[in-house]
């Protein structure tokens, strides 16, 4: 009797994709907490602390989002699922927010409410619907193999 050989879902690019993917993520949350107490507070030091922290979250996004490019699109298995396809849309529309909140932060002073607002609500909440999308699909995954070698 021969045992089945089920292939690994493991792999470098997938360990590297799963460390670098929430780092954009929370840098996006700051820059909406940031932005939010700008508002509110007229403090020119939170604009400016947004402004580098969108910065920083799009530096890390690139990594994580080009894998997720490659597995999605370019993967030798060609069997990706609909989760899959969802959550890189909603990454592209969450990082082109990003990206003209960025230059959004660009700008003097109170000229970035409340553009810099909505943007960062848009890019947190594409990227945050994208993760629990994802997440219900690794769910429904484990329980639809649960049981099985």
């Amino acid at each position: 009797m021969k045992a089945e050989q089920h292939p690994s879902r493991f792999s470098l690019t997938s360990a590297v994709f799963n460390l670098l993917d929430p780092i954009p993520f929370g840098f996006f949350v700051g820059v909406l907490i940031f932005d939010v107490i700008y508002a509110n507070t007229a403090n020119v030091l939170w604009m400016k602390s947004a402004a580098w922290l969108v910065t920083f979250g799009l530096l890390f996004a690139i990594i994580p989002q080009l894998i997720n490019l490659a597995v999605v699109w370019f993967s030798k298995r060609r069997i990706r699922s609909r989760g899959q396809v969802i959550n890189f849309w909603l990454n592209v529309v969450g990082i082109v927010a990003a990206l003209v909140n960025a230059f959004v932060h660009s700008r003097d002073a109170y000229a970035v409410i409340p553009d810099g607002v909505w943007l960062s609500i848009l890019t947190v909440a594409a990227m945050g619907i994208g993760r629990i999308i994802l997440a219900g699909e690794v769910v429904t995954y484990k329980e639809l193999n649960h049981g099985q070698a």
